[in-house]
């Protein structure tokens, strides 16, 4: 129980330390505790999402126009996670934007700069999560932190379920081949029912938080047949696409009725 124990801790510290900015002293760096850093990765998002919550409601109780407060809980998110996913983000839309074999998409991915497909993907997302924050917003900020706490989540899930058995890493170095593969399902499922409870306070977050991990699945399997596996840049694109298809989605159950304001 003890060894347990401390390769839980040394997990959760891996996990901070990846995952944000936050400085943490990192014990352990091996397939073990990576299991467990991607494990407890939605409980990573919790205190991104307190930080994107607590700019957000701050910005319109003070006043500011919504649209101005979503682009400061976005900023607040991007900031706290070094931007790391949303430039793992770019450069999977340039890997597989280029249209070349997996040695080439990946040998793009690899480069510093960012190509077209990059910038684009990045424009759009963003977009897309500050306009859906923004709606929220406008109907209440407790809707909005909601919808934006259930997305913090939900994207460091989809991240849990990218490191389940048989999803090989692309390369034989770097993150992807820490971390592949060393998350059980049962861990993973663990991991979801305990992220679901924010799913449950109601049906239009539920169907959110289904939304995003359908979606992230889905450019999962399209990286892996393009690829051969996982990188750190899959993980970090797969977070924001399931944080972005999570607000989208939010916002239009709303206006199904779906979540209180």
């Amino acid at each position: 129980m003890t060894a347990v124990l401390a390769a839980a801790l040394a997990g959760l510290r891996l996990s901070v330390g990846t995952l944000t900015v936050f400085p943490v002293h990192v014990t352990r760096v091996d397939r073990t505790a990576a299991g467990w850093a991607m494990a407890l990765a939605p409980l990573v998002g919790l205190p991104l999402a307190l930080a994107g919550g607590l700019a957000l409601a701050s910005a319109v109780w003070a006043g500011l126009p919504v649209h101005l407060a979503a682009v400061l809980a976005v900023a607040a998110l991007a900031l706290l996670t070094r931007g790391l996913h949303l430039d793992g983000l770019a450069d999977l839309a340039d890997g597989l934007g280029s249209a070349r074999p997996a040695e080439g998409a990946l040998e793009v991915m690899r480069r510093s700069d960012i190509g077209p497909f990059g910038v684009i993907t990045l424009v759009l997302t963003l977009l897309a999560q500050v306009l859906a924050l923004a709606h929220l917003a406008a109907e209440g900020p407790a809707t909005a932190v909601a919808a934006l706490a259930t997305a913090a989540l939900t994207g460091r899930l989809a991240i849990t379920w990218s490191c389940t058995p048989a999803i090989p890493p692309a390369r034989p170095e770097g993150l992807g081949a820490l971390v592949a593969g060393t998350v059980p399902r049962s861990a993973a499922l663990a991991a979801t029912l305990a992220v679901l409870p924010l799913g449950l306070a109601s049906p239009g977050l539920l169907a959110a938080l289904a939304a995003g991990l359908a979606v992230a699945a889905l450019v999962l399997r399209h990286a892996v047949r393009r690829l051969g596996g996982i990188t750190g840049d899959v993980l970090g694109a797969l977070s924001e696409t399931a944080t972005t298809v999570t607000l989208v989605t939010a916002t239009a159950t709303m206006q199904w009725g779906g979540i209180p304001a």
